[in-house]
Formats: C-alpha cells, structure tokens, sequence
C-alpha cells in the first residue's frame, strides 16, 4: 500500500520476502526506490494517482540481502480508497515461468537452425567434390604453369569451403560419455583462452566444490565452453573481467524435462554486452556482431550442450553478459511432462 507521495505505508507478508524487507523497515520508504528506480514503474503510478485507472507493467527486481537472483515479476496498480493508502500494488513474482518460456524460445530456435545449416551445408557439400575434380582434372591437362596456378586456387577455394561446411555440420555422433570434474574441463579451457591472449584479462572463479562427476563427452564439453569463454575474451577485447561460476540446482526444467537436480556452469563478462539487434538470433547460424566472426561458435555450442540432455541460456546488458550452461547432472532423474 502507497500513499499520495508514492511512500509504503503497509506491505504484507508475501511482498515482504519478494522485497527482501520488513514492514517496520519499509513503511515510508519509496517503492521506487525498493526497485531499482525502475521509470516504468514509476509512470503507471503517476499515471492511477491521476486517472483512476487500472495498469499493469512487467518489473525486472534488483537483487536483495534475500535473493541475489534478479527476479521478475507482473506489477498492478489499482486507486485505494484508505485512510493512509491510495494505491494498492500487487506483485507476482513470474521469473519461473519467464524462464520457462525464455528456454522454449531458444529450444526452438536451436531446432529451426540446426536444420536450417545442415539443409545449406548439404546443399553447398554436394557440387564441391564435382568441383575439385574438375579443377583437378583440367590441372593434369595444362602444361602452363601460369595457368596451373588457377587451378590450384580453385582447389584451395574447394577445400576451404568444404572445411567451413564441416564447421557447420559440427562434430558428429553421440557424446561419448565418461566421468569428468566439470571444474578441471573450464581450467583447461582458461588455459587456452589465455594462451590466445593474456593481456589485462582478469579470471574469476566461483565454483561450487559440492558438484559430482558429470558423464561428458571431454572433447565436445570442451569445445562448447571454449567457444562461450573465448567470445567473452574477444567482447572484452583483452581488458576486464570474466567471471566462471558453478551451481547445483534443484528441481530445474529444461524444456519438458524436469530434473532433480542440474549443474549450472555461467560464464559472465563485464563486457559491453550482446548488441539488441542480435538477442534475439544469437543462437541462429552466420548471426555475428564481428567482422571476423563466423557466426558458428554459439549454435555449435549449443548443438554439443543439447547432446547432453543440456541448453544454454543468456542474459545481457551493458557491463554483465552471462551465458548459462544447464546439465543434467543425471538424466535418467528426468521426468518429461506435458
């Protein structure tokens, strides 16, 4: 409950723990305040004050002495009729099903570009074999070396297409799995990244010591947190801070399947973030912000993580991008719904 200067003057006990503050603490304090100043919010209860209307807005939560997880949820606000308040504020706390939806999009979104790059890999791998022993046929016939020397660029161009298609297909068959320590496979992949280029790169480790042996494939885990780790360096362009967290969390969804319990691998950059344009299709193939990108490290990544029963999520804004690997610690603890 606010009153006329938009100050607390009661909160129940529900917006107490999603507030991350007591009632005795909170009453007049600013709402605004308690929610990161966010101006949405502070439009719609200008605008009720004045109206008398009904409005609703979805508020992004700051973390707080509670949770350190930025919650989301769906905020109304109605005209009161009190002897302090004036408006009544009801909050629901949506992340979950925010998420729920986040990770539908992405799976989907992995799903229309695996296939979209196996149908253009398959269609450009066709006439490249035909092509090189064309160029390899004539090449036996010309006794110019001059001349020779087109051929050989035909050849080179062929194979270096054809590597590029093979970049696309990506690594075939089944994970091969055995059990690894989630924890020595990022250190390694450290150890290349900064191999690549130390400079003033900062790494920051926060793992969880609790978590188990995972059944991987080294090689393809490997190659998934390379390409994640290795994008947070170049965005950072050798300068700032990359942070690797592990977690185990309980009772996660990933798509339909329910798990008991996940590792949770985040790589996070203060960076300056995934361009808005791109959000949406960074998991597309060829999609890139980079002159020299390929535009084939995310999908890959994510191809290799969803052979583990996993997905990769992200959120991004200036100065914290954090990609989050999700695996099932166990998937035949999965319980598949809908």
């Amino acid at each position: 409950m606010l009153d006329e200067a938009l100050l607390i003057v009661a909160l129940n006990v529900a917006a107490e723990n999603l507030l991350g503050i007591s009632e005795q603490r909170a009453r007049g304090e600013s709402l605004q305040r308690l929610v990161g100043d966010d101006p949405a919010l502070a439009d719609i209860l200008y605008r009720v004050l004045e109206s008398g209307a009904h409005y609703a807005v979805e508020l992004r939560l700051p973390p707080t002495e509670v949770d350190e997880a930025e919650r989301i949820v769906d905020c109304r606000v109605s005209p009161f009729d009190g002897d302090e308040a004036e408006l009544l504020v009801e909050m629901t706390d949506i992340t979950r099903r925010a998420q729920i939806s986040r990770e539908n999009a992405l799976l989907i979104q992995h799903g229309a570009g695996r296939r979209m790059i196996r149908q253009l890999a398959h269609e450009i791998k066709n006439p490249l074999g035909g092509i090189r022993g064309a160029a390899q046929l004539l090449e036996r016939q010309l006794l110019d070396d001059e001349l020779r020397e087109y051929t050989d660029v035909v050849i080179s161009e062929t194979d270096r297409l054809a590597g590029l298609v093979d970049r696309l297909l990506g690594p075939g068959g089944p994970p091969n799995k055995q059990p690894h320590n989630v924890h020595e496979l990022i250190e390694y992949v450290v150890r290349l990244v900064l191999a690549e280029d130390e400079r003033s790169l900062h790494i920051h480790r926060d793992y969880d010591p609790g978590l188990p042996l995972i059944a991987l494939d080294r090689d393809q885990m490997v190659q998934a947190l390379l390409n994640i780790v290795r994008n947070a360096a170049i965005a950072l362009d050798g300068h700032g801070t990359i942070v690797l967290r592990t977690r185990a969390v309980t009772n996660f969804t990933i798509g339909d399947v329910r798990h008991r319990v996940i590792a949770s691998i985040e790589i996070e950059d203060d960076g300056p973030g995934i361009p808005p344009d791109l959000r949406d299709s960074i998991f597309y193939p060829l999609v890139t912000s980079r002159d020299s990108g390929t535009g084939l490290g995310l999908p890959a990544a994510q191809e290799l993580i969803s052979r583990h029963g996993g997905l990769i999520e992200f959120d991004s804004r200036p100065g914290r991008t954090v990609f989050l690997v999700r695996l099932p610690l166990n998937e035949e603890d999965g319980v598949r719904h809908g």
